[in-house]
């Protein structure tokens, strides 16, 4: 809806308006298996509104992981840095509160449950199928690819994994080389099948076992 969309490019955050209507296309779709979409890198909650909104129409959950002190990329002396997100008391960041803004805004807060914690931590303690997994964290090869392993093996046969971020050239080493290299495993695992591309946004689908 327009209302929706305008939530989305109210809040901060990186993703365009082309990939965020792919990733919407692809939550409507893996809502109508009955089962919660969840993803990781909540940031300020931009994406999160397109998956609670989906959610909302399918009856399901959306959940969101996120420790909310910011990737390597949003630090202070990077690019990607906002100081409007750093905590004025403790000097660090903290988009929690941001987060929470946004889906206030977008009315959507009850279709939202927010894990405040570190990926690996949260996925190891995870049994629930899911029916879309949205990863979009931290960037370096230790946090994307512990982010596919812990939660890529919950996303249910005929479900959908997404990946957002993935630069095929070298040139994008910081910002999306290593979500290139887990899109490339989870292709080579014989799990998923890609059904979709839109920018750096890539969208799989569960087709087989194993991760």
């Amino acid at each position: 809806s327009p209302e929706v969309l305008a939530a989305f490019e109210a809040a901060k955050g990186f993703m365009p308006v082309d990939e965020g209507l792919a990733l919407y296309a692809a939550a409507v779709e893996a809502g109508g298996l009955g089962l919660p979409l969840l993803e990781v890198g909540t940031y300020c909650g931009r994406s999160t509104v397109l998956l609670a909104d989906a959610a909302r129409r399918a009856g399901v959950s959306a959940l969101t992981v996120d420790h909310h002190r910011g990737s390597e990329e949003q630090q202070p002396g990077w690019d990607y840095h906002d100081p409007d997100t750093v905590d004025p008391e403790l000097g660090v960041m903290d988009t929690l509160p941001l987060f929470r803004r946004t889906l206030h805004r977008a009315g959507l807060e009850d279709h939202v449950v927010a894990l405040v914690g570190r990926s690996p931590q949260i996925a190891a303690l995870w049994n629930t199928p899911l029916a879309l997994v949205f990863v979009d964290g931290g960037h370096t090869d230790e946090h994307a690819t512990a982010d596919y392993e812990g939660w890529a093996p919950h996303v249910t046969e005929g479900g959908l994994l997404v990946i957002h971020d993935v630069f095929p050239d070298p040139q994008d080493e910081f910002t999306g080389q290593a979500p290139y290299r887990v899109y490339l495993r989870a292709l080579a695992s014989g799990a998923f099948t890609e059904i979709s591309c839109t920018g750096s946004l890539r969208v799989l689908r569960r087709t087989g076992t194993g991760v």
